[in-house]
């Protein structure tokens, strides 16, 4: 029950910073404001937004539960997460933050926002390569390794890649 509280705190935080805030400025600064009327982009966005945003909170939920711990790497999970949305990519959290910042792109209309998107992802790609993989191998070792060989980085596999017996 601690680590679900703990990784909603963090959760909440990253989403507010990263999410809303910077999102917002990026905004702000291009001069855009919200459609006087939602038309067909605006639903769309709002699905999409809402679609990433469930599968966020299922890997943060999947962290607490599974892994024993956060998304925060200073809180990490205890266990290694193979199950839920990791069965079919191994970054699921980062690909639905991606997600619901591409609905607002597209609920404003804001190529501003979009270009935020691909700097958010980029970052995160680098933190992924040079922070995260070396650190779950070094913590995890032939489990993250297996895990690794049998389930994508960032192109999910529809069929959930069985987890290794044995």
């Amino acid at each position: 029950m601690f680590a679900l509280a703990r990784a909603a705190a963090y959760a909440t935080l990253f989403v507010a910073f990263f999410l809303v805030f910077l999102p917002a400025r990026v905004l702000e600064w291009s001069g855009l404001r919200a459609p006087p009327a939602a038309g067909a982009a605006q639903v769309a966005g709002i699905a999409i937004v809402v679609a990433g945003g469930a599968l966020c909170l299922w890997c943060i939920l999947a962290f607490a539960t599974i892994g024993r711990g956060t998304p925060a790497p200073f809180d990490p999970p205890r266990r290694l997460v193979v199950r839920g949305p990791y069965r079919f990519v191994r970054n699921p959290m980062y690909l639905g933050a991606g997600v619901a910042l591409a609905g607002a792109a597209l609920y404003y209309r804001s190529p501003s926002l979009l270009a935020y998107v691909g700097v958010f992802l980029l970052a995160l790609h680098l933190l992924v390569v040079l922070y995260e993989e070396p650190t779950l191998a070094r913590t995890f070792g032939e489990e993250y390794d297996a895990y690794r060989a049998r389930v994508r980085r960032w192109l999910p596999r529809w069929r959930a890649a069985a987890p290794r017996s044995g």
